[in-house]
């Protein structure tokens, strides 16, 4: 059974920082591209960052030099480092597991922005 389960979200002011972190099972989880996606209210999922299984990285505009994935493929888990955070930050954070036709989502975790 796969599994990937967020953690880290919650709580911060403008300004602050949070570390996401998704722990896959059930996967062979070095072979497998992973990303970060967000969705607030009213607005369609968007990919925030992704990682390949060689390690390559891509970032969303908005992110870009406030936000960095990496990953620990001993420990099986995708991190999301989120630096100077706004408030339109603000959103449920997703992991998503891609290798070929194969597609998992955690089931996310909420990220609030506010003062």
């Amino acid at each position: 059974q796969v599994q990937l389960v967020e953690s880290g979200g919650g709580l911060v002011q403008p300004g602050g920082s949070l570390r996401l972190s998704c722990a896959a099972s059930g996967i062979l989880f070095r072979v497998y591209n992973m990303g970060w996606y967000r969705q607030a209210p009213g607005k369609q999922r968007e990919l925030v960052a992704s990682i390949t299984s060689g390690s390559d990285t891509n970032y969303a505009n908005s992110v870009k030099g406030r936000f960095t994935i990496s990953r620990d493929n001993a420990k099986n888990t995708v991190y999301l480092q989120m630096n100077s955070l706004k408030p339109e930050d603000t959103a449920v954070y997703y992991c998503n597991a891609k290798r070929y036709s194969l597609d998992y989502w955690g089931q996310g975790t909420q990220v609030t922005v506010s003062s």
